[in-house]
């Protein structure tokens, strides 16, 4: 019986060693902000940041277009405007690319620094009820923003051109001529070493530049693509990396969700500072989030942030689409619409 005994405690001593305790599931909702030179271009810009990470319930926040103006602390300024209405953010000293998170940031680095107004991403390790994030703001070089190349515009010096360019070797290499492959270079690389130390990834940034997800031949026609079906280098790139965009992971097609973060269509703003390309259609997704796959990591929902309609040929539009908006409060900070995502996050 003593025998018998003894085997019946090792056997339930070994069953509750390998039971596993139940996982608790947390929702994390991203931002991807282009704010506009810090909301300083639109009349109440800043509050009005503040007011829609609040109304989003925003979690983690990528940041484009910070600058810190007259020698500023803008992440500062950020924090103690939300503490104010009653809101703990955690943010770090950053230039053009920042990051703002409900979470404390064990630390924030340059993985590409900012160099004569050619972009730049910053990495920062935010620790979300002990589960480690890599998270990165992106914000890339706005110098041969080749979408403007088949819609008949220069990327650089958006003059009209005598005709759009249209030959994809071509759209390419003044594509390249850019350093946003460099920054996706420096990211990628430094992404998957971190996914290596088994923490999750996740990337927000304004890429200035499409995707090949939106620039296939079933559109080809449409929003002066002038037949150019055009496999952009950096979503290639990411993809082959292992990286989700998350936009069009959860609305595969670019048809009926177009996405479009740009030229958003302001109501506060003349057309003249919303219109770089006046006699084009110049539509498109260019601000993103990305996520490398993770067991803990589940993707939830995906919406548009900002005023539905665009600008297309100077005038301001409004394309009956799929897309999911939440709509801004009554001031739009920034030419851009941005991108919110829930994940599920398992801690």
């Amino acid at each position: 019986m003593k025998y018998l005994r003894f085997l019946m405690l090792i056997l339930c001593c070994s069953i509750l060693m390998n039971c596993e305790s139940p996982q608790k599931k947390i929702p994390l909702t991203v931002l991807q902000f282009n704010i506009w030179q810090e909301g300083t271009v639109v009349e109440n810009g800043f509050d009005a940041i503040i007011d829609e990470i609040i109304q989003t319930e925003s979690d983690i926040i990528a940041l484009s277009e910070v600058r810190n103006y007259k020698g500023s602390n803008f992440a500062k300024k950020l924090v103690a405007a939300l503490k104010e209405k009653g809101h703990i953010y955690y943010s770090q000293k950053s230039e053009d690319s920042g990051v703002l998170s409900k979470y404390p940031i064990l630390l924030q680095e340059n993985v590409y620094p900012l160099k004569n107004d050619h972009g730049s991403i910053t990495k920062a390790i935010i620790d979300v009820n002990g589960v480690m994030i890599a998270f990165y703001s992106g914000h890339l070089d706005y110098l041969n923003c080749a979408i403007y190349l088949p819609r008949g515009y220069d990327g650089s010096t958006w003059k009209e051109l005598d005709a759009p360019v249209t030959d994809v070797q071509e759209i390419e290499k003044i594509n390249l001529a850019s350093e946003r492959d460099n920054a996706i270079n420096a990211f990628i690389k430094d992404a998957l070493i971190e996914q290596e130390k088994g923490r999750i990834v996740i990337y927000g940034g304004d890429n200035n530049e499409a995707s090949h997800l939106d620039w296939i031949a079933e559109n080809k026609n449409l929003y002066d693509h002038n037949g150019v079906v055009m496999p952009w280098n950096n979503t290639v790139n990411l993809e082959k990396n292992g990286f989700v965009d998350a936009y069009r992971e959860y609305y595969p097609n670019p048809l009926t969700h177009p996405g479009f973060t740009y030229p958003a269509n302001n109501p506060l703003v003349p057309l003249a500072k919303l219109a770089w390309s006046p006699k084009a259609d110049d539509r498109d997704r260019i601000d993103f989030v990305f996520y490398l796959p993770n067991d803990h990591l589940k993707l939830k929902d995906v919406k548009i942030l900002g005023p539905k309609g665009d600008v297309a040929y100077n005038k301001r539009v409004l394309q009956e689409t799929s897309d999911v908006f939440i709509k801004p409060l009554d001031v739009w900070p920034t030419d851009h619409k941005a991108v919110w995502v829930r994940f599920e996050l398992e801690i």
